[in-house]
């Protein structure tokens, strides 16, 4: 299962294991089992630290193809319900290390919050292992688990039980359920998981203490973690600048885009590799990174105030925002009331539970066609709709799209309403623009494709934004407030590409750095007076 090359570069990591890590696999007969048994072997060869042992644990493990993960003889709280192969194959080998003493990856204010839960939190993720957004999720439980024993995480192969997805109702993944009832749906984000844990449970995640100044006063403070973000990031440390980046996650919406052809000088990648290559060169500069944690507050002025979610405050010269933006919704009746129940965004991560099924893709640009020809390989049939009365894609995606024989493509057609029964898609209703006639189409799944949203809702009130919700900039990447700066996909830059938001980023970044050139950092006693001020 796991060619010789994985378990070498495997047999280096395991290296750093300072525990003992057992994989407690519950016994019994299944089809998956021997396949399961397999991995897990193959991994324990790789270090004299891991061992497979078969335990009759029917209370905790829901089926022979379940197993714990152990340290030192100890439940760690993390389970994995299925063969953790494909994009949860990282998972299971970063609870492997992280079970054994690796440095956890949270942000330490989030790991001290986690650690205050004091009631029994059990946790399940539902997953499909074709889904690059799911291992964000479980990874993020693994960790909750292996911080406080009162919290279980379990990741649940939704193609190995098929039984559970069909009672449970889940048609998009990762669902999360808590405690046996739906706790999220669809991609979210660490720091949306806490916000969602702090308005589900107050009173275990109430701060001790009142926000307090975490650092001294910053040159340059980058808010957003995908290309535009972390390209101003790394320019400015280059800059010999003290640089803080915050982010929900690094690589933004990029990391969600699965092939990637058009970033000059590299023929092929995509988001998730693109995402590691850029965190890889940040890493490489002196750059404080505050990940998985949110902006709340901005106080303008020549010194500005940001509030983060996790409580700290701090000071900092110039700001530039590089949030990017999120899918575009259609704002139609049984829309949001079925996200997760036939209404999806991620065709890669939901497409697997529409095998042999009727899908429409909303949407004949670039993403859209690029999201029919995903489906038409899994899918009985695809039915792309565009509003206007020909395709926006590019002629290579509409050439190769009109090749397929199970896609068909409706034009000048207006989505009027998403249509449910007993608590799924069952059809959609659209009007011809052209006649004005409404017509219903059955199928079991949406999948919206139609642009993106700016995320700027953090300054609004603080920059100029236009109708559209975006950040109005020069021609310099600088906003409408004085120090502040903007780059990427959240800006008035008309053409939303990734080499386009990596210049702006780096624009941006210079002419902040121009900017605190022509404005002294204030002397050390202004420093120390604005940093009790915090």
């Amino acid at each position: 299962m796991l060619t010789q090359d994985i378990l070498n570069a495997l047999k280096g990591y395991m290296k750093d294991l300072n525990h003992n890590i057992t994989f407690a696999v519950q016994q019994g007969e299944h089809a998956k089992r021997a396949e399961l048994l397999e991995m897990l072997n193959q991994l324990a060869s790789t270090s004299s630290k891991i061992t497979v042992e078969d335990v009759d644990r029917a209370d905790d493990l829901r089926s022979p193809v379940s197993f714990l993960v152990q340290a030192d003889g100890n439940d760690t709280g993390i389970k994995f319900s299925g063969v953790p192969g494909g994009h949860e194959f990282n998972s299971l080998i970063l609870a492997v290390l992280q079970a054994g003493g690796s440095k956890l990856k949270l942000d330490e204010s989030i790991q001290n919050m986690v650690k205050k839960v004091n009631e029994k939190l059990k946790f399940q993720v539902y997953v499909s292992l074709s889904c690059h957004a799911c291992p964000d999720v479980v990874q993020a439980m693994n960790q909750f688990a292996l911080l406080n024993p009162n919290i279980e995480a379990e990741m649940i192969d939704g193609g190995v039980y098929p039984e559970l997805v069909e009672e449970n109702n889940i048609q998009g993944v990762p669902t999360v359920y808590m405690n046996g009832e739906v706790f999220a749906s669809g991609k979210v984000e660490i720091a949306g998981i806490i916000e969602k844990l702090s308005a589900a449970r107050p009173e275990i995640l109430a701060a001790d203490d009142a926000p307090q100044n975490t650092m001294p006063l910053q040159d340059v403070t980058v808010i957003g973690g995908g290309p535009a973000g972390i390209s101003a990031a790394i320019y400015s440390a280059r800059k010999g600048l003290k640089v803080t980046i915050v982010a929900d996650r690094f690589g933004g919406q990029v990391k969600d885009t699965m092939g990637i052809e058009n970033l000059i000088s590299v023929k092929y990648t995509t988001g998730p590799e693109l995402t590691g290559s850029l965190v890889s060169h940040l890493d490489e500069h002196d750059v404080t990174k505050k990940e998985h944690i949110r902006v709340e507050k901005i106080e303008k002025g020549k010194i500005k105030t940001i509030t983060l979610s996790n409580g700290e405050v701090f000071k900092t010269r110039t700001i530039i925002i590089a949030t990017g933006a999120n899918w575009r919704e259609l704002g139609v009746p049984g829309e949001k009331e079925n996200i997760g129940n036939g209404v999806a965004y991620c065709p890669h991560c939901d497409g697997p539970f529409y095998k042999g099924k009727d899908v429409a893709v909303i949407g004949g640009g670039n993403s859209g066609v690029e999201a029919a020809l995903d489906l038409a390989g899994i899918v009985k049939s695809v039915t792309v709709y565009e509003f206007l009365p020909e395709l926006k894609a590019d002629k290579v995606l509409v050439d190769e799209l009109y090749k397929r024989d199970n896609i068909s493509v409706v034009k000048n057609a207006a989505t009027k309403q998403v249509i449910a029964e007993n608590g799924k898609v069952s059809a959609i209703e659209y009007i011809d623009r052209a006649t004005d006639e409404v017509h219903q189409q059955a199928l079991h799944g949406i999948f919206v494709q139609i642009g993106l949203v700016p995320n700027s809702k953090v300054v609004e009130g603080v920059v100029d934004l236009t109708k559209y919700g975006e950040v109005q900039i020069n021609e310099k990447g600088a906003t409408s407030e004085e120090g502040i700066f903007a780059c990427g996909d959240v800006t008035t830059v008309p053409y939303k590409q990734i080499v386009v938001a990596m210049g702006e980023g780096s624009k941006a970044s210079l002419a902040a750095f121009d900017y605190l050139l022509m404005n002294p950092a204030p002397s050390q006693e202004e420093e120390t007076s604005a940093e009790q001020a915090a």
